[in-house]
């Protein structure tokens, strides 16, 4: 696939690496905290199935604890923590540059928090001429007005504001996908309502 053909909204899987920014324990009082969760679980299964690297942060976790146990992440390329907002780190950026056969093209990005970490980590990948899709449904804040500003600003700086549904299709492109039975299983989950519209 094209570099061009990205810039449409298109996901090739050999270049798309996910990125999980800073789900943790502290951080359950946010709003749609349990929604976000199941967006964010199919979206890592989907990863897992597909074989797509995840990449995974902790923010300062000696003081707000780890990814919470309700997200498996055994499979990821690493967990990294951090006290910089953004995920990008030297360590992240280390790790990305050996994904994909050093060419990734296109971040998924969900977590926590939206218009913080989230927005942070989306300028700074767009910045380095990364594709980035922001998926609402799996990301939230501390209030909706924070979480919803966050996702115009983002889309102003380039980012695609996805739904895991649709990054998760993008990434089948066809029922003839060898994935198609085991992830469509994931999306025959009940959806519920994460105060988006």
């Amino acid at each position: 696939m094209s570099p061009t053909i990205v810039k449409y909204g298109f996901l090739p899987i050999k270049r798309t690496v996910f990125f999980l920014c800073d789900v943790q324990e502290k951080f359950r009082q946010m709003v749609h905290f349990n929604e976000m969760v199941e967006s964010a679980k199919k979206l890592i299964s989907t990863a897992k199935l597909m074989d797509i690297p995840l990449i995974v942060t902790e923010q300062y976790p000696k003081g707000l604890g780890n990814t919470i146990p309700e997200l498996d992440i055994a499979h990821a390329k690493g967990v990294f923590p951090k006290t910089k907002f953004s995920m990008v780190v030297p360590e992240v950026s280390n790790q990305l540059d050996s994904l994909c056969g050093g060419n990734v093209q296109c971040v998924v990005l969900f977590g926590i928090e939206a218009h913080v970490c989230v927005e942070q980590t989306a300028a700074e990948l767009c910045a380095s001429g990364l594709q980035v899709h922001v998926v609402a449904d799996a990301c939230t804040s501390r209030t909706q007005e924070d979480r919803l500003l966050a996702f115009k600003r983002l889309q102003q700086i380039g980012c695609f504001i996805a739904t895991s549904e649709n990054v998760i299709f993008k990434l089948l492109g066809d029922k003839e996908n060898p994935h198609f039975k085991e992830v469509s299983a994931l999306i025959r989950q009940p959806i519920t309502a994460t105060g988006l519209v």
